[in-house]
């Protein structure tokens, strides 16, 4: 195998992680509800908010409007905590699943994912 083989397999099937981060330096982090598998809020995460997210078991993302670590729910309340984190494949996109103590969306909505494309129309999705 060559390095760059090796680097993939190690990557994709080994142990070890090393998120791919992209030209930013961000990964995509689904957040899902631990109890309904509801997906409840797409964001991103830099190295910085990922070690964050590990060390204190509460979700943080980086925000790419404020540029700054934002930790779930800190002026809400609404904290997202972290019940396990999953990697895809190729190490580019985090699953968390997490108990919500609250809200996920800034809307009051349970998931930012509260309404459903029907044409061009939005029309809420009823929870």
């Amino acid at each position: 195998m060559s390095d760059s083989e090796d680097a993939k397999f190690n990557r994709e099937q080994g142990a070890v992680l090393n998120p791919k981060y992209d030209a930013a330096g961000l990964i995509t982090a689904i957040v899902v509800d631990s109890s309904t598998r509801e997906v409840l809020m797409l964001a991103h995460m830099n190295a910085e908010a990922l070690r964050a997210t590990q060390e204190t078991g509460f979700a943080h993302f980086w925000s790419r409007s404020r540029k700054q670590l934002w930790k779930k729910g800190e002026t809400s309340g609404n904290l997202l905590r972290v019940e396990d984190m999953r990697i895809d494949c190729d190490q580019d996109a985090l699953l968390l699943i997490c108990e919500a103590s609250g809200p996920a969306c800034h809307t009051g909505e349970t998931s930012c994912f509260y309404r459903r494309l029907e044409g061009d129309v939005l029309v809420k999705v009823r929870t």
